[in-house]
């Protein structure tokens, strides 16, 4: 059994954010820790090979400290990087990046290219989503699933929080309430405007010269399909989620099809009626990634570009192996979607093999 309380060295920090230190042979997870620096931790809970810890005390400081401006931070569970510097916390997730492809996607090499940063490192998420119980309106903790009172997050627009403090003013039933810088449909939707209009940019410079056909899957409600019109002569979205799919119709071009159902089996129905030469695939699964259904019809139909938008990097680290067989790898580019957070969005742009 680890002690109460350890003097531990922390010398990496691992995907999710933690800091990580050593003590009898264990790896032990510190949070709000920076590589570098020497702390005094206090064991919470310890498994058979590592052990869970809090922060008592700093005993040397890593330069890459700085002081966050959020009087949550530390106790609210949404950032876990604002005692970062943000050079630093572009660095962690690039490597974090390149660590996964390699231990999980078996790459020996990942073709990672510089991470894109976020111009805004707060007040850029154009919505938020709070809770509220008893009274309380916020967001849970980091360490347990209870709430903590926010009257404003600094990583929302201003406008997101005018709506965060309108919401407050009414006393509103317990519930969950998500909170938008602008109205629209509420269908799924990239959080940073500006780092998604760099992703989208991005896509586009990818898309070989010559492709008649876009196929859009998980298109939502249609962000990259509607903006690469111009480059193709039809695009094809498919969804599962009905609201996306009436959302993406509502405005839709000729040129423009929106389908609603499983993915898989959209995927396959189009992708054998249409010249595989000529034909573009964007993916931009959940979390969880691509369902090994849709990488199978993705290897059983091979087509010059794939580009997939991934918000995971141990799935997408997964599916890129898995589509190994089919497609060579020519790049993978972070972008910082998420400032001040341990979430990671990635693009990796795969061509026929």
């Amino acid at each position: 059994m680890l002690a109460r309380e350890a003097e531990l060295q922390i010398d990496d920090i691992a995907f999710g954010g933690k800091g990580v230190g050593r003590a009898e042979g264990k790896a032990v997870f510190v949070p709000f820790t920076i590589e570098g620096e020497r702390v005094t931790a206090r064991v919470l809970r310890e498994k058979k090979s590592f052990a869970e810890a809090e922060l008592v005390r700093l005993i040397e400081t890593s330069p890459q400290r700085v002081t966050p401006p959020c009087p949550y931070f530390g106790r609210c569970g949404g950032c876990s990087y604002q005692h970062m510097s943000y050079e630093h916390q572009l660095h962690w997730k690039s490597r974090q990046l390149g660590q996964a492809l390699r231990r999980i996607g078996k790459i020996k090499e990942p073709p990672l290219r510089p991470i894109v940063p976020s111009p805004r490192e707060y007040e850029y998420r154009n919505r938020i989503t709070v809770h509220v119980e008893n009274g309380v309106v916020g967001f849970f903790r980091h360490d347990a699933h209870r709430l903590i009172d926010v009257e404003r997050c600094p990583i929302a627009q201003p406008a997101v929080n005018d709506a965060l403090l309108a919401l407050r003013s009414r006393r509103p039933r317990d519930g969950h309430y998500t909170l938008r810088a602008e109205r629209g449909p509420r269908v799924f939707s990239q959080t940073n405007d500006a780092v998604a209009l760099h992703l989208a940019d991005m896509i586009d410079s990818l898309i070989s010269p010559g492709q008649s056909i876009l196929i859009d899957a998980y298109c939502g409600a249609g962000f990259f399909g509607k903006r690469l019109l111009e480059k193709f002569a039809r695009v094809i979205g498919i969804d599962w989620d009905v609201h996306a799919i009436a959302a993406a119709k509502a405005n839709a071009s000729p040129e423009e099809s929106y389908f609603a159902g499983d993915i898989a089996a959209q995927l396959a129905d189009h992708l054998s009626s249409v010249d595989l030469l000529r034909t573009t695939v964007i993916v931009d699964p959940p979390a969880t990634g691509l369902g090994s259904d849709v990488r199978e019809i993705l290897r059983r139909y091979p087509v010059p570009t794939l580009l997939y938008v991934s918000c995971n990097p141990p799935t997408l680290a997964r599916d890129l192996a898995d589509l190994d067989a089919a497609y060579r790898l020519e790049s993978v580019t972070p972008f910082d979607m998420f400032p001040q957070t341990a979430e990671i969005e990635a693009l990796a742009h795969l061509t026929a093999a």
